[in-house]
């Protein structure tokens, strides 16, 4: 029928002739095989429409160009390029057909337009009435991103079930294969690796680092994870993963701390470090001695001085292990009633019958710790504690119950987890990636140290004895404060140096406390006038720009003594000096405290009141950035455990490390305009849940 339309439009015989009898001389075939043997050499020339004696006057050339290929006359596809026979005698069937399977062609006819009613976008809001046209390549790169996102299988894309839902969705598209799906993914892998490294490359402020080790079970392969942290030109906190990399054996640090160099190497960041952040380990000192000798120490802060950072959640878990150390067997027996009520479903049934009868509430289910984590035994005690009742009236009803508590063993179990509440909340702040965490380091670990010193007095000998190791352990891991949680400390303007310097005696008592005051003083100086003499193009300047509203990030209730302490210290410090000002630290310095209870967002005052201090921000800037802890390492492993699963154990590294990258580097970028509301499109198959009906049980 297109042919006789072509034909029809031409009332010369000859001109027939060439759209109709000869064209069924030439078949798409014999055209397509012309366009094989042309190579990149061949003489091409695009033939002008101006001069001609007879105009094309078939709809199909809307879509074709034609062109001179070593003489002979070609129709070249505006969509694919593909070159087609473009001579008259041949014809337009042949192009008509082609037209019709061109995969790259757009959908512009009528009939392919869709009204689309109200749709709702990832961040909330919505899109009304409009048209839709249909783009394979979109679609495919769509289908991409959600199996990295959401960590569905490669293999989807061959289920029967999944096909038949595309098919019948969108008859149009052609759902790949699983190795094409595959080469997709590495393609959007390449892609946002490069926009990330441009990010990292435009951001002017130092980056700090993450790394840490983790072996798949599945795979019995070892992998290295490396996170950069940084702050942006708007001052937001922001974290990507850089490499999640297989490391063969054998794993010495000679070995791991090439493998971090050269990476540091290709993201451009050996001369952008502030700190590298590590587990408190004999390995980690070896890979960190070599990473400075390879370095160029003249672009380290203090010339590689405050390159180690130690994880401050691991450091507090080995204090609060050696605490619990001391009272090791009444844990074991609680864990033991946990272990047998949770051992089977018939008896985990039967604990929460007899907790509704009791009228207990259930707002938790026992839970086993895991032995090397403090907090999961701090979680487990405080669940187990709530159904101290509960444990004795199962006792009665159930023989084989035999490890049953002391009144003594819950009284002790109770006073230790009232007095580790502190160490739990301390180690959730130290954990947040979404707040600074290097200013609030000080007045917590004097908090910390505080306490202790506090429960060495108490009459109970059990309280007194964990009280004694876990000072012990303190003062060996934390005899020095890092300078950067100092220096971080003077720059809010909450505490500032008067604030730190009548802290330190309950740090480090009156004696030792007046040569660390000196070393400190001493830093900020130096570190100052460093910041000072370095060109202000290598690093951000001040951004000047309104003042969000301040909010604080997660607050710690302290305990009463050290609130009257804090207020009477607060009070002293807040009194005005009235030396002369010299420089910008000492103008900073000599201003008013801010009341130590504001919520105050510290990342808002520094982009606002930058203009006053603009080298004091750019150190604020680099300081701020610094994770307390490798929480943000572990992180990245549990999706490491999910994705290296039993089904998927047979995945190459580098599709690992492609699956890893890319759903860090998309998920931040869908979290930037992703309203609370819409979380759920962040969510993996791991956050698989029924959703209740609302206030179903205010209607019963």
């Amino acid at each position: 029928m297109e042919q006789q339309a072509d034909s029809s439009k031409t009332n010369n015989p000859k001109d027939n002739n060439h759209g109709v009898n000869k064209s069924n001389l030439s078949t798409p075939a014999a055209n397509d095989s012309v366009t094989q043997n042309e190579t990149p050499n061949d003489d091409v020339h695009e033939l002008e429409s101006v001069g001609r004696k007879r105009r094309q006057r078939s709809v199909v050339w809307n879509h074709f160009k034609k062109m001179k290929v070593n003489g002979i006359e070609k129709a070249e596809c505006k969509y694919c390029k593909k070159k087609l026979g473009g001579s008259s005698k041949n014809g337009t069937r042949h192009l008509h057909d082609h037209y019709k399977v061109c995969i790259r062609r757009p959908f512009q006819d009528i009939r392919q337009h869709i009204l689309v009613g109200e749709r709702k976008k990832v961040d909330g809001s919505s899109s009304y009435l409009s048209n839709y046209t249909f783009n394979a390549d979109n679609s495919r790169r769509d289908l991409a991103e959600m199996i990295i996102i959401h960590e569905y299988p490669l293999s989807i894309v061959e289920h029967h079930g999944f096909r038949k839902f595309v098919g019948n969705l969108q008859p149009l598209f052609k759902v790949p294969c699983r190795n094409t799906i595959k080469g997709d993914i590495i393609s959007i892998y390449d892609f946002e690796k490069q926009k990330t490294l441009k990010l990292l490359d435009k951001n002017t402020s130092r980056v700090a680092v993450t790394t840490d080790m983790w072996t798949a079970s599945n795979q019995k392969k070892a992998f290295m994870v490396i996170i950069a942290h940084f702050i942006d030109h708007n001052w937001n906190m922001q974290s990507r993963i850089m490499m999640f990399i297989y490391v063969p054996c054998p794993h010495t640090s000679d070995v791991l701390a090439d493998v971090l160099y050269d990476s540091l190497c290709d993201w451009k960041l050996d001369r952008k470090l502030s700190t590298i952040t590590v587990d408190n380990c004999t390995t980690n000192d070896l890979i960190i001695n070599i990473l400075l000798e390879k370095l160029p120490l003249s672009s380290l802060i203090q010339r590689g001085r405050l390159f180690r950072m130690r994880c401050c959640a691991h450091i507090l878990n080995l204090i609060v292990q050696d605490g619990l150390d001391i009272i090791r067997d009444e844990i074991e027996r609680i864990r033991d009633s946990v272990a047998f009520w949770t051992a089977t479903p018939k008896r985990q049934q039967r604990f929460e019958e007899t907790t509704h009868n009791l009228e207990i509430p259930f707002a938790k289910k026992l839970s086993l710790d895991c032995k090397t984590r403090w907090n999961s035994t701090f979680l487990m005690l405080s669940v187990a504690i709530a159904y101290k009742e509960v444990f004795k009236k199962l006792k009665q009803r159930e023989s084989q119950y035999k490890c049953l508590l002391s009144e003594r063993d819950w009284e002790l179990a109770k006073e230790i987890c009232d007095r580790l509440q502190l160490f739990y909340e301390v180690t959730v702040m130290f954990s947040g990636t979404k707040y600074p965490t290097t200013n609030v380091f000080f007045p917590y670990i004097c908090e910390i140290r505080y306490s202790l010193v506090d429960w060495a007095c108490s009459s109970n000998e059990v309280i007194k004895q964990m009280a004694t190791k876990m000072l012990q352990n303190f003062d060996k891991y934390w005899s020095v404060i890092h300078g950067i949680m100092g220096m971080a400390a003077v720059l809010d303007p909450r505490y500032k140096l008067k604030f730190v310097e009548l802290l330190f005696p309950v740090l480090y008592g009156k004696e030792k406390s007046e040569s660390e005051i000196e070393k400190l003083k001493e830093l900020v100086y130096s570190l100052f006038q460093e910041y000072e003499s370095s060109s202000p193009s290598t690093r951000t300047s001040y951004e000047g720009v309104g003042c969000s509203s301040f909010t604080s990030g997660p607050s710690v209730g302290h305990r009463v003594e050290f609130k009257k302490l804090f207020s009477s210290i607060a009070s002293i410090a807040s009194q005005h000096d009235d030396t002369g000002i010299t420089t910008e630290l000492d103008n900073y310095l000599k201003e008013k405290l801010l009341p130590k209870d504001v919520d105050l967002d510290l990342l808002a005052w520094w982009k606002t009141n930058g203009f006053k201090y603009p080298t004091l921000q750019r150190i604020e800037k680099d300081i701020l950035a610094i994770p307390t802890s490798t929480v943000a390492s572990e992180s990245a492993f549990s999706t490491g455990g999910r994705l290296v699963s039993p089904h998927r154990s047979r995945l190459h590294a580098k599709t690992l490390e492609a699956l890893m990258c890319a759903q860090s580097w998309l998920l931040n970028e869908i979290r930037e305009t992703c309203s609370g509301e819409s979380e759920a499109y962040c969510r993996t198959v791991e956050y698989d849940y029924d959703v209740e009906e609302e206030n179903k049980e205010s209607k019963i």
